[in-house]
């Protein structure tokens, strides 16, 4: 439930710096607020690149421009300036560079819980949950819709289903053509997740399929590897049409009360040597 709130930037502990910028970040319940300066000089390839490793920044960014200028440029070499005052939408998939002498200033409001987060060089295990989506009947859609169409469904899927995962407090690894892959310190907030990546899709006329499981994964740059990654893409090739599966490990984990299971069944997974016990989610409605 929204409340009267304020917050302040010069009060933040959450402050990231990459390289020559600074994000100072607020939190107001579920929403997001940061203010960022990027110094003269500062490029996102340069400056942000080697610490979150992706080709491209993922994030998508909606926001206002207070001072300077900053020069955009889309994986598809589409370009944009961006100067203060202007209001802004930036979707993922960019660079971005300050021009001139002037550092640029902005404040942000789109899904910034995991912006210029990154993990240290070289990989590292830990235990991780995580999300798996893909749209059902991709391939039947692009050829109904045609190439210009699709491109557009599919970006405004990435964004609804990147700000469930930043809404939950996950952090959207990649996007993987028609779904995404997000990673989650509990299980919990992964299952929630996925949920609310299903209903945020179901306006744009198509469904998804989610899977949740847990276990260790290996991080590397802009990546996340192991046998959790591949069992989590065979659960959700089993599911149905706005369905989330999610392993027994998983529900052992959850003891919410509004999140409630029915039996899968128990499935072999292709290339996994045992079985599965697995079980589809699904919210309890208000009593």
């Amino acid at each position: 439930m929204a409340r009267l709130q304020r917050r302040k930037f010069e009060d933040t502990q959450d402050i990231r710096v990459t390289g020559r910028g600074r994000v100072e970040v607020v939190e107001l319940d579920d929403r997001v607020v940061a203010r960022i300066t990027w110094e003269p000089g500062w490029r996102w390839s340069q400056d942000v690149k080697p610490i979150v490793g992706t080709q491209y920044c993922q994030s998508h960014h909606v926001g206002i421009a207070l001072r300077g200028q900053l020069r955009v440029e889309m994986a598809d070499g589409i370009e944009l300036g961006i100067n203060a005052g202007d209001v802004f939408e930036i979707p993922p998939g960019h660079d971005a560079w300050v021009v001139g002498d002037e550092p640029f200033v902005s404040v942000d409001f789109e899904a910034l819980r995991g912006f210029a987060k990154g993990e240290s060089s070289g990989s590292r295990r830990s235990l991780a949950s995580v999300l798996m989506t893909d749209i059902v009947d991709s391939t039947a859609h692009a050829v109904a819709m045609g190439p210009e169409k699709w491109l557009e469904l599919i970006s405004r899927h990435n964004e609804r289903a990147e700000r469930a995962i930043d809404g939950h407090e996950g952090r959207l690894i990649k996007t993987t053509g028609d779904g995404v892959l997000g990673l989650f310190d509990s299980a919990e907030r992964a299952v929630r997740a996925g949920l609310a990546a299903i209903d945020a899709v179901t306006s744009l006329g198509i469904e998804v399929r989610a899977a949740v499981h847990t276990g260790e994964v290996e991080l590397t740059a802009g990546d996340v590897r192991g046998v959790v990654v591949h069992t989590v893409a065979r659960m959700m090739a089993l599911a149905g049409g706005s369905e989330l599966v999610v392993s027994a490990t998983v529900r052992d984990l959850i003891d919410a009360t509004d999140i409630g299971f029915e039996d899968f069944g128990v499935h072999a997974l292709k290339g996994l040597p045992t079985e599965r016990q697995l079980y589809t989610v699904r919210k309890a409605s208000p009593s």
